[in-house]
């Protein structure tokens, strides 16, 4: 246990200290009228003592004051500021109580009373010293006038003497009165100034407690206006379950009946015309010439920049590996617009025994593309531009608590030179960017647009020469995979979710993709 003991009239006792741990005790001392102990917990105990009874009363008074101010503070939801030392000397006005302090106003008042009567007594006093003053120098004028008229009395030098010792009697006394009279006045002051500073620090106490308390009315203003508005908000009846089922026995009335019925149709139709709407661009837009489309530049343009772009190596120290599983790698760059994530990705990936068209034709087709896409909902050929390029409208599934994404975009299939790639027996590439179509515009009901740029380039490579002529098998057959996307989602996601389901979802497609061609043409024979 530590002990300590400290004399009051040399130390500050720092409150803090006392009141920071736990329940904190003051006990005065059984035998000792000056000590008392303050027990902060059963390790910690202050041993105290003051200069006499009075300086320990006082402290002890000041301790369970602050020990229930420090317990509001700990205890409520604001935080209070206190002085960090208080002493006897100097006690602030958190330390003083509102009956105390009403309790030395009526002190001090009492002080001023008897000042008071002092005053008056004192002022009394100096009244009868001047009055003996005039007395004395009315009676000197006369016997002045009595000389020069050659009559002299014979008592009158002992009138005089005797006047004159009054006089310096009472000049003694005046000068007691005097200094008497400056100290009462002193002290008028001082309690007034006492009064005046209980007065003021009140003042700031209450003013404090009217700011709090008008701060909580508009918190409460705040509170009930928001209320008001949830009860003016038109409510969601959600009814479900058998009692509200058509029957002799719904629970439900015959308007809201209605209503749910006409909402119910309305959907029906609104379904109904876009599934139509997609029916009749699929099939009167179906054969466009790509030598006439107006796509056919901006396709070959952008196939060759992504071709360039799948090329380009990721050792530029831009890339930042995020994914890792096998022989698949997956970098990406954090990039953002308009505070959304839009972070290409590049993905470098090698699988056995398939070749680079068998998997790029199955990227491609939009026949198989439900076949490995688990995200779609909806796929829509608006536009076949040729037997390797068609414009596509794809709806994904709705994920709560996201809005529903579609997405609108052109794909192209193509066979890469051989001049682009020497080092591999051949190369494919698939390449997929968002476009617009006049029967389908952007961000149109409820659905949120999707921007892409998607490329898929694939590389065959043959693991051993072949002998006797005798064409490849799968077994030395071997597909490089660079998988490059930008994507933005629109709306309004949060970054670091997008973030978390790119990491998380890239890595699980490219694995399941790459599988789900493997087992389609394992049985198959090799396609080049």
């Amino acid at each position: 246990m530590k002990k300590r003991l400290w004399q009051l009239s040399s130390h500050h006792l720092n409150l803090k200290e006392l009141y920071a741990n736990g329940q904190t005790i003051s006990m005065p001392h059984k035998f000792d009228e000056c000590r008392f102990d303050v027990i902060i917990n059963p390790d910690c105990v202050w041993y105290l003592r003051a200069r006499n009874a009075e300086q320990k009363h006082q402290w002890l008074e000041v301790l369970d004051m602050q020990k229930v101010t420090y317990g509001e503070a700990s205890n409520g939801s604001g935080l209070k500021r206190h002085g960090s030392s208080v002493s006897i000397v100097s006690a602030s006005v958190n330390s003083v109580s509102h009956s105390q302090s009403t309790k030395i106003v009526k002190e001090k008042m009492d002080e001023m009373e008897t000042f008071r009567d002092l005053l008056v007594k004192q002022v009394d006093s100096l009244q009868k010293f001047f009055d003996t003053c005039k007395d004395t120098f009315s009676t000197e004028k006369d016997g002045d006038a009595i000389g020069i008229s050659g009559s002299e009395s014979p008592n009158s030098d002992h009138k005089m003497k005797e006047q004159l010792a009054v006089a310096a009697a009472q000049a003694f006394d005046f000068r007691g009165e005097a200094l008497t009279f400056k100290t009462t006045s002193a002290g008028v002051l001082i309690a007034l100034q006492h009064c005046l500073d209980i007065i003021s620090q009140r003042e700031d106490l209450w003013r404090k407690k009217l700011e709090k308390e008008v701060e909580k009315r508009k918190k409460i203003e705040e509170l009930y206006k928001g209320s008001e508005l949830t009860k003016q908000r038109p409510k969601l009846t959600i009814m479900s379950g058998p009692d509200y089922e058509e029957g002799p026995h719904s629970q439900i009335g015959e308007e809201e009946f209605f209503d749910a019925v006409e909402a119910g149709l309305d959907k029906l139709d609104q379904e109904q015309l876009y599934l139509e709407k997609l029916r009749q661009n699929s099939v009167s837009e179906g054969q466009t010439k790509a030598e006439t489309h107006r796509l056919t530049s901006e396709i070959e343009r952008i196939t060759m920049e992504q071709l360039q772009y799948a090329q380009s190596g990721v050792e530029d120290g831009v890339w930042t590996l995020f994914a890792e599983d096998g022989e698949m790698r997956m970098y990406k760059r954090e990039e953002e617009i308009d505070g959304l994530a839009v972070d290409p990705l590049k993905a470098v990936h090698t699988v056995k025994g398939v070749t680079a068209r068998e998997m790029c034709q199955h990227f491609y087709n939009p026949d198989v593309r439900f076949e490995w896409e688990t995200t779609l909902e909806k796929m829509t050929v608006l536009e076949r531009l040729s037997d390797a390029a068609c414009v596509v409208l794809q709806v994904h599934k709705k994920v709560w608590p996201a809005t529903q994404r579609d997405a609108l975009f052109w794909s192209h299939l193509r066979k890469v030179p051989k001049d682009m790639c020497r080092d591999a027996h051949d190369a494919w590439i698939v390449c997929n960017n968002s476009t617009e179509h006049p029967n389908f515009p952007s961000n149109n009901g409820k659905f949120i647009r999707v921007g892409l740029t998607i490329c898929l380039m694939c590389q065959t490579y043959l693991d051993s020469s072949e002998e006797n002529g005798s064409p490849p098998t799968r077994d030395n057959l071997t597909c490089k995979i660079t998988y490059c996307a930008v994507v933005n989602p629109g709306g309004w996601a949060p970054t670091s979710v997008l973030r978390a389901v790119y990491k998380r979802e890239y890595p699980k497609f490219l694995k399941k993709f790459t599988q789900y061609v493997f087992e389609k043409c394992r049985d198959k024979p090799v396609c080049f």
